[in-house]
């Protein structure tokens, strides 16, 4: 069974399709629908996906009749930078690969901002394909055209907006996705209930035992239902000038904690962290009620997410937030709630405030 969305544009016109499926059979009819045939495809992926997807994509392309190689960086956030870019220009240019090919990114995240990244930068632009295999990568970075890689720890602050041709998710992959990793990704999730959608909350609240257990229905409705979420507010603010921001909920603290613990957290634990900080904000500056902050805290909780963290100097925490790509001067735009499913951005949150927040979140 398929499920698809499809993006658009300013102009509403079609961008891409988002294809949800059970396997990766559904590929056959994606590539041929792309006009592709007769081109090359280089598959992307990390050291720990490749071992157990890329042969299997691979050999279903070439059946297919296209010719196909597989460049393989090492996994972790690490790889996330300009030298990794480098190496793949190396080996697309070893290929002889020109801006008619294609780039497929079979991964996380990470590979697929780095994926993205290289092609909208090699020939100064060529198609790519994300295959997301994590569920962070599933319903928040694989759509919206968002690319980058890391430069000198400080992350995403190389890249380009560059979307797509297609999105193709095999759910399925999620029963080969450490527990770490799936808990990580429902950061991402949970934060679109929390900044956009009470309903989706609620759902979330009421299916929790289930999406713990993988159950595969719960899974495929969930996101699906983040899918549309992140759609719509992407369509509506493609390059981030004003809605598209609340995406950021959890994310100035988040990048700051992620950042400064040389990135052994996963994002989605720096995230769901930051959430927890910026729900105390809301509540410092009168916005939301303690008892919605509490409300956040716990489905935070009984997904198993991280809500905590060790202690960090005062200085270096706010010079790292102060220096965030999301940053306007000496600024920084927080995205805060009103209520659940209700957030907006404040540009007014002082450094004590900031300061008073990260406690709560201390081990």
């Amino acid at each position: 069974m398929m499920d698809e969305l499809i993006v658009r544009g300013a102009d509403h016109a079609p961008l891409y399709p988002i294809l949800l499926e059970d396997s990766f059979d559904g590929l056959r009819s994606l590539v041929h629908s792309l006009h592709i045939d007769g081109r090359k495809i280089c598959l992307v992926s990390d050291s720990n996906v490749a071992p157990i997807y890329a042969d299997e994509v691979c050999s279903l392309l070439e059946k297919e009749g296209f010719f196909c190689v597989s460049f393989t960086f090492p996994a972790g956030e690490a790889s996330k930078n300009l030298d990794t870019v480098a190496a793949l220009y190396e080996f697309l240019i070893e290929y002889s690969f020109d801006r008619n090919d294609v780039l497929f990114a079979l991964g996380g995240g990470v590979t697929g901002d780095l994926t993205g990244f290289a092609a909208a930068t090699y020939l100064r632009g060529i198609r790519f394909v994300g295959m997301p295999t994590s569920l962070l990568s599933m319903v928040d970075s694989s759509i919206g055209g968002k690319t980058g890689v890391d430069y000198k720890a400080y992350k995403n602050m190389v890249g380009a907006f560059y979307q797509p041709s297609a999105v193709y998710i095999n759910i399925s992959s999620l029963q080969t996705l450490p527990e770490r990793e799936f808990l990580a990704g429902m950061g991402e999730v949970v934060k679109h209930g929390f900044i956009l959608d009470k309903d989706y909350h609620l759902f979330l609240k009421k299916n929790t035992a289930k999406i713990l257990a993988k159950d595969a229905a719960v899974l495929r409705e969930m996101i699906y239902r983040s899918l549309c979420i992140k759609r719509d507010v992407v369509e509506h603010d493609p390059k981030e000038k004003g809605e598209r921001a609340l995406l950021n909920f959890g994310h100035t603290i988040g990048h700051a904690v992620e950042k400064l613990n040389e990135f052994s957290l996963l994002h989605g634990e720096c995230v769901s962290v930051g959430m927890v900080a910026a729900a105390e904000l809301s509540v410092l500056r009168g916005y939301l009620s303690r008892s919605k902050a509490n409300e956040v805290m716990e489905l935070l909780r009984s997904f198993g997410m991280k809500t905590s963290v060790s202690p960090l100097e005062r200085q270096t925490l706010l010079s790292v937030c102060h220096r965030d790509k999301k940053a306007d001067g000496a600024k920084i735009k927080f995205v805060l709630l009103k209520e659940i499913g209700q957030a907006f951005l404040d540009d007014e949150v002082s450094d004590d405030e900031i300061w008073v927040a990260f406690q709560t979140i201390l081990e």
